[in-house]
């Protein structure tokens, strides 16, 4: 009956599925043939029931079924049938979240992974994957899966499935390294299997980059870009030589390679540039270089994660700045993207890579270099974009082209507007204490050129500015009373 739509709801109606859990639960225990079979229907009247229908779902879990499942699944799990239908309905369960935090605080995890290693054909462990992969999305059961041998049973599967080419092996292969890397996103599952960069799990997902698999390439690089979520940890693998795997594995992926290698391991890359220490050693090992390669790529999430790499491994680098910001393919290609109005993500990181390469380096030919692309107008563009820490960046960086190489720049300003951007965001009640800082110190330094003083003439800036004396921010206060100054003085 529960099959159709209509028969579901004529159960729910009558108040079906209450008389059928009572029923599991009063005869959960009894494993004598009759009731196993009558277990059996159940499990597979529930399975139809909450089958692709989030309200029965959530109905049968406020029942309290899933603990009397997962009880029911210890009992029986030498019964065939009984597991297989109660695996199905925790299928359809498990995917709501509420019924995760109910699974938490079952033995789940212990039970699906003691069933797991009793199974020889695929298909049965198809059908336990099917459960273990939503649940594994819930961070204390991935814990529990880690504490009850998941991991082991994984690793037991890549090996043995990594040089089969059978179709189902490969498939095997693939749901086992994905449920792997889904593991370790866990912050505490994750520091268990590292230890401390000697865990056994570590080094055998190290193992998987060099490996001739895409689908292994790939588990492991996204698995070392998950391990590579603390400083700790990326500092004790960057100095254990995991940049120069990542780079091999990049290498071989240069020429028309696997995209979501090339994504996963730029990744890995640019977790493990955070930490301070990190971005010399990864520089000297020629990260930057390997990184490079990639330009020509016209895959937006490649292009996103090269741009993050490389913003990473800069920072208060002033030399690596130097040298990429005088790059003038680079540049070249950062100016284009900057358009990329399709792909929000590689817009705002080549925004954010060409403020960086200023900031950074400080450096006259790196200005120079982007003038000449025609950049400018993208860092204008930046500062009015509606996050602060972009804003910010932008306004920076231009406070750094006016200082040094304001004539060189002095056309590009004018054309994007800038002057009445800064009149605009220093009027704005809304913008942050920190832009109307920059937004001023900006206005003094374009004072400068002629044509650029000439248009904050124009513009009434000592009305707004003097307003600003009084400003609720000290910073922003004083830097108000030097601005009308200067100001004053140049009227």
């Amino acid at each position: 009956l529960c099959f159709t739509d209509e028969g579901r709801n004529a159960v729910d109606r009558a108040g079906g599925a209450h008389i059928v859990v009572d029923h599991l639960r009063s005869l959960c225990s009894k494993t004598d043939p009759a009731s196993e079979k009558l277990l059996t229907v159940f499990c597979g009247m529930l399975m139809n029931y909450s089958n692709e229908n989030d309200t029965l779902q959530s109905q049968l879990i406020n029942m309290g079924v899933i603990p009397t499942l997962v009880k029911l699944l210890g009992i029986h799990c030498q019964n065939a049938a009984l597991t297989e239908m109660c695996l199905v309905a925790f299928g359809n369960l498990a995917e709501l979240e509420s019924s995760k935090e109910q699974f938490a605080y079952t033995n789940i995890a212990e039970e699906l992974v003691k069933l797991f290693k009793k199974q020889i054909e695929h298909d049965k462990k198809e059908m336990i994957f099917e459960v273990l992969a939503p649940l594994a999305e819930n961070d204390v059961i991935k814990l529990q899966l880690v504490e009850a041998g998941l991991v082991e049973c994984l690793l037991e599967i890549v090996q043995k499935t990594v040089d089969s080419d059978k179709e189902e092996d490969i498939a095997e292969l693939k749901t086992a390294s994905d449920l792997m890397v889904l593991l370790l996103l866990g912050d505490e599952s994750m520091q268990k299997l590292f230890e401390g960069g000697k865990g056994s799990v570590f080094q055998r997902v190290l193992s998987w980059i060099p490996s001739n698999s895409h689908q292994l390439q790939l588990a492991g690089a996204l698995a070392i870009a998950n391990f590579a979520r603390n400083d700790g940890n990326c500092i004790h693998m960057v100095d254990n030589g995991i940049v120069q795997k990542l780079m091999d594995l990049l290498d071989r992926h240069v020429e028309d390679g696997n995209v979501t290698v090339q994504h996963a391991a730029l990744s890995a890359l640019r977790n493990l540039a955070i930490p301070v220490v990190n971005k010399a050693k990864m520089l000297s090992a020629g990260v930057a270089e390997a990184v490079l390669k990639f330009l020509r790529s016209e895959m937006p999430p490649v292009q996103f994660k090269l741009l993050g790499t490389l913003r990473m491994l800069i920072d208060a680098q002033a030399e690596a700045a130097e040298q990429l910001g005088k790059n003038v393919k680079l540049v070249e290609r950062l100016v284009e993207w900057c358009e990329a109005k399709d792909h929000a993500g590689v817009m705002g990181e080549s925004n954010r890579l060409l403020s960086a390469l200023i900031r950074h380096s400080k450096s006259k030919d790196v200005i120079r270099t982007i003038v000449q692309s025609g950049g400018i107008k993208h860092l204008v563009t930046m500062a009015t974009s509606e996050h602060v820490i972009m804003q910010n960046e932008a306004l920076v960086a231009l406070a750094l082209i006016a200082a040094l190489e304001l004539v060189t720049a002095e056309k590009d300003l004018e054309n994007a507007q800038l002057v009445q951007i800064l009149h605009r965001l220093l009027s704005d009640d809304r913008s942050a204490p920190e832009i109307k800082y920059n937004s001023m110190v900006l206005i003094c330094a374009l004072i400068g050129s002629e044509p650029l003083q000439k248009e904050v003439q124009s513009m009434a800036f000592l009305e707004v500015v003097s307003k600003l004396r009084s400003h609720e921010n000290k910073t922003v206060a004083q830097q108000a009373s030097l601005t009308e100054q200067r100001l004053a003085v140049e009227s």
